[in-house]
């Protein structure tokens, strides 16, 4: 394992999110308390408890899955395209380090800084609404296996992606829809049977109704399954890695 060469490509990505402060965590972390006043503040004080959570605390794992999804796409797609854009990329595939190695370096920055962005916003929520977090543990577990998960796929869009307007659709056209219909905002036992059952098709379901059961002890999926989905789509998207190096899929002119 070249360490000095993951080393390399950590630190420089990293450095990038240091440089743009406003736009990599002042942005996002404004964006979602936003989200804390209107929906925390201002209409959760006019609705009923959920499960026995007050509702202002019942959004808040899903509103940070929101920010943790979106940026570990973001960051990791990004990483990975601009090397592609400026040629450089063939600097990085022709050095001495193995793909593996070039993928811990680039996904591993990635979803290090989404999950400093998801803690930032866990420590704001704490500003405007009153939480707890009953299996610390768990959630922090599945903020690291979900930040990981996702900069997988981030860095799949990046590697696919041959303008800045494909970086954009699949985490704006797909992924935030996804969030918003998973039951970041209410339990899908509260909508219709039938509905309920279109909802379980949507994965995202699965990762919030873990990472509110990290919080409160309730979930609309059991944690064992939402577990499960989060480890099968982890190894989907390594297995759809390996091809793309083994191929040279959009590396290799």
């Amino acid at each position: 394992m070249n360490l000095y060469g993951i080393l390399a490509i950590y630190k420089f990505e990293m450095a990038r999110m240091w440089r743009t402060l406003m736009q990599s965590v002042a942005s996002p972390v404004i964006s979602t308390s936003l989200y804390f006043v209107v929906f925390g503040s201002a209409i959760g004080s006019r609705m009923g408890d959920i499960d026995g959570i007050s509702y202002g605390a019942y959004i808040i794992p899903g509103l940070i899955m929101l920010t943790l999804l979106m940026q570990s796409i973001s960051n990791a797609s990004f990483g990975i395209y601009m090397p592609r854009f400026s040629g450089t990329i063939y600097e990085v595939l022709s050095a001495p380090v193995s793909f593996v190695e070039v993928v811990i370096g680039y996904v591993g920055a990635a979803a290090t800084k989404s999950v400093i962005l998801g803690l930032i916003i866990l420590a704001t929520a704490r500003l405007f609404v009153d939480y707890s977090v009953l299996h610390p543990f768990w959630m922090f577990s599945f903020l690291i296996l979900t930040a990981v998960t996702f900069s997988l796929f981030g860095f799949i869009i990046g590697v696919w992606a041959d303008g800045f307007e494909k970086l954009q659709i699949v985490p704006l056209m797909i992924v935030t829809p996804l969030v918003f219909l998973g039951g970041t905002f209410y339990s899908i036992d509260m909508l219709p049977e039938i509905w309920q059952t279109i909802t379980l098709f949507n994965p995202v379901v699965y990762l919030i109704s873990g990472f509110r059961w990290a919080f409160y002890g309730v979930s609309d999926i059991h944690v064992g399954i939402s577990v499960g989905m989060i480890l099968l789509f982890l190894t989907v998207c390594m297995v759809l890695i390996r091809w793309i190096f083994r191929t040279g899929y959009r590396l290799k002119p």
